[in-house]
């Protein structure tokens, strides 16, 4: 199985990060998400940021940094690269059918996407934030 990779932009304003609510018919669908999407081929995860943001957002990256972690989601090809994000603009609902920023300790209540999960428990216990 090829490895499929994924970016994922971790906003964040204040205490609080970016969460997207994956739509019902999606794989996880209706769990929470940190917004992104697929690496296309020949694209750096930087790109990829820009164009799925910008798609699922209506956001601009103005900054772009180095890789936070990585997970592997399950026993599906997709490999979850989370990256710190800066953008400018509101963000628009494009793509989810719901948006919030959420401290990463109210994360906790919410149903989010195993890969996230994963993340959120990681990030809580680091010490970066």
């Amino acid at each position: 199985m090829t490895p499929i990779r994924v970016v994922a932009a971790v906003i964040r304003r204040g205490d609080r990060l970016l969460l997207g609510r994956r739509p019902d018919e999606k794989r996880h669908g209706g769990m929470w998400e940190f917004p992104g999407g697929k690496i296309d081929e020949g694209e750096t995860p930087a790109d990829a940021a820009r164009r799925e943001l910008a798609e699922e957002l209506a956001l601009s990256v103005t900054e772009f940094g180095t890789r936070l972690h990585t997970v592997q989601d399950g026993s599906s090809p997709f490999v979850i690269e989370f990256y710190p994000v800066e953008a400018t603009g509101d963000p628009i609902a494009l793509e989810h059918s719901e948006l919030a920023w959420l401290t990463p300790e109210s994360m906790a209540s919410l149903p989010l996407a195993p890969a996230d999960q994963a993340f959120v428990t990681w990030y809580r216990a680091s010490t970066d934030h």
